[in-house]
């Protein structure tokens, strides 16, 4: 049994959608941010950062994991699915995981700070991570050109990057002319797996008075 501690958020739903995918047995502990609740002793001593997704594994003397990508991998080994063995396919696959880890992630998440959070608009901050985050979907664009998947086959970098490029009408992001992109986009999300999990905790993206609410909320609660 698996405790998934997390939120609705983009690296939230990597775990939830992992988890369905592997057909792992988990609970689900739905945080709230704006309260802080990631903030807690109790949460601290199972991720010092204070971050979600963190997981704790019951099934192994309580083995508690944190960060995203590092999530991906453990639950990856632990059942051997979604994670070739062999040096070069295992490596492919790590790749377009560190790309979401490292470049899709943070800019996605930038440009949604300075959209939706920043107290004040900054042209100049947003233009930088829009057109960062246009890069890099064209960089996925060209590369899905040439294969059905990030790593060839489905594997936990999809997991890792779909619940954050699904996501691009939040940050404000335009994907006319990515035709690749749109297809794998479309092709992820139709798997049972991933639709259940990508609610889990249900999210706002489909919302925009939700979207606006919380918002506004993370404003007042953690910024101001």
């Amino acid at each position: 049994m698996i405790d998934l501690y997390t939120a609705a958020t983009p690296n939230g739903h990597k775990i939830s959608i992992a988890l369905e995918e592997m057909a792992l047995p988990y609970t689900l502990h739905a945080l709230s941010l704006s309260n802080g609740d990631q903030k807690q002793p109790w949460f601290r001593a199972i991720n010092p950062n204070a971050r979600i997704p963190a997981i704790v594994d019951r099934d192994a003397d309580n083995f508690a994991v944190f960060e995203s990508g590092a999530i991906l991998i453990y639950l990856a080994e632990k059942t051997g699915q979604f994670l070739p063995t062999d040096v070069k396919g295992r490596s492919r696959v790590i790749q377009w995981l560190m790309f979401q880890m490292g470049g899709v992630g943070p800019m996605m998440g930038q440009a949604n700070v300075f959209i939706r959070y920043a107290p004040e608009k900054l042209p100049w901050a947003i233009g930088r991570y829009q057109r960062e985050c246009r890069r890099l979907f064209e960089v996925l664009d060209a590369h899905l050109a040439t294969t059905p998947f990030l790593a060839g086959d489905y594997s936990i970098a999809d997991m890792a990057t779909w619940p954050w490029v699904r996501g691009y009408t939040w940050a404000e992001l335009d994907i006319s002319g990515l035709g690749h992109l749109e297809r794998w986009l479309k092709e992820v999300g139709e798997r049972p797996a991933v639709i259940r999990g990508k609610d889990l905790p249900p999210s706002s993206f489909g919302d925009p008075k939700a979207r606006d609410a919380i918002a506004k909320e993370v404003r007042e609660k953690v910024l101001v």
